[in-house]
């Protein structure tokens, strides 16, 4: 194991249990950690949610093309610009699950049950995205090139399918917000 690895693979599998595990306590307690502002109001943070799940399903889509045309420094600046508005949603969805209320779902029949079925498989596959990902710019920034292109084939897929259902989600409760 490389000097380099033996501090940032236990930090890459650390940061991947702790953030779905505090992303799991605020959804399953909202009211337990909930903070109130009369000084901003954080209603419309679902729909900059969405902007950043589409601008991040762009940019992975611009790097999937820019990587098969051999345009390896603009695949990397699109991927760590995708990484970046992903961290950013996570830290607006974190403020968001903070300060608003939970919203149920108010669909009904056929459109609720494809409703839950894109968001329990965004949620599932967004938790593994985490370390996929960590793993997938780690390995790259590094130059391991085989070990990059073997993560990221699993990577890519999961991530788009998270982007893009992030946006469905969004699209789907948006009369209910």
């Amino acid at each position: 194991m490389k000097k380099q690895d033996s501090f940032f693979v236990p930090l890459i599998i650390t940061l991947s249990i702790i953030i779905p595990i505090v992303v799991a306590l605020l959804m399953i307690f909202p009211d337990v950690f909930h903070i109130e502002s009369e000084s901003i109001d954080f209603s419309s943070l679902p729909f900059f949610h969405a902007i950043l799940n589409g601008s991040t399903s762009v940019l992975l889509f611009t790097g999937f093309i820019l990587i098969k045309n051999k345009k390896t420094n603009l695949h990397k600046i699109s991927m760590l610009s995708a990484f970046v508005l992903s961290s950013v949603f996570l830290l607006s969805y974190v403020t968001s699950k903070l300060t608003n209320a939970p919203v149920p779902f108010g669909g009904e029949g056929l459109i609720r049950y494809i409703y839950f079925f894109i968001l329990i498989s965004h949620i599932i596959l967004s938790v593994l995205v985490l370390p996929l990902a960590l793993f997938s710019i780690y390995r790259g920034m590094t130059g391991e090139i085989e070990k990059h292109k073997s993560i990221v084939k699993y990577t890519f897929p999961i991530w788009m399918y998270v982007a893009i259902t992030g946006v469905l989600v969004y699209i789907l409760m948006s009369p209910y917000y």
